[in-house]
């Protein structure tokens, strides 16, 4: 896995998983304040900063999954899904590291981080029991239950990701029977912020 990876928490007994993408352009440090938030809420928890695996072709200092020059609404799923079978690899080390499974892992992916998260979640097998998705969106709507809780999470001032993405994704999710929720922070722009953490806390145990 990418030696860049940080590990914010790491318990000597570990019963949880907590892995947090971040997004396009970015370093597994912009995630820190979010890892925090979860490291405090589970002492039990191993809580990573997942580097992603390739250098931005959007910014000289940062990583990405995926591109996104040229990226469309057509092409963006073929993207994804190319990126996938690392995705998933790097979410079954962290998983074989501490001998968690599925049921005991949380994936929350920020931007980027989290269309690869959500994209993660949909197979009935899903690698993680929980997804939350930060100013994230599906890059192709779910046409069947996900086998993950999906949390969204955004903000209604987001001019990168508009809200009403995490809208119509709720909707969908309601639709298929999905277990999800939906919390929007007024005022938030494009960015992982403390307001929507909590919001969160009200449906994670506590």
């Amino acid at each position: 896995m990418h030696p860049a990876s940080l590990v914010i928490q790491q318990p000597s007994q570990t019963q949880r998983l907590v892995l947090l993408m971040h997004g396009v352009g970015s370093v597994p440090q912009s995630m820190l304040g979010v890892g925090a938030w979860f490291a405090q809420r589970d002492a039990q928890a191993l809580v990573v900063s997942v580097a992603s695996p390739y250098p931005s072709d959007v910014s000289p200092s940062g990583l990405q999954w995926f591109s996104v020059r040229g990226v469309t609404e057509d092409n963006r799923p073929q993207r994804v899904e190319a990126a996938m079978p690392l995705f998933l690899q790097t979410v079954r080390h962290w998983q074989a590291q501490v001998g968690v499974e599925a049921q005991d892992t949380l994936i929350a992916g920020f931007s980027q981080g989290a269309i690869m998260a959500l994209e993660a979640g949909k197979p009935a097998d899903a690698p993680a029991a929980t997804v939350v998705a930060i100013a994230g969106r599906y890059a192709a709507a779910p046409t069947a239950k996900p086998g993950a809780t999906v949390h969204l999470l955004h903000g209604d001032a987001d001019g990168v990701m508009p809200v009403a993405l995490a809208h119509t994704a709720f909707e969908r999710l309601q639709a298929l029977g999905a277990k999800a929720t939906l919390d929007v922070a007024p005022g938030v722009g494009h960015q992982p912020d403390a307001r929507m953490l909590a919001l969160l806390a009200r449906h994670l145990p506590a």
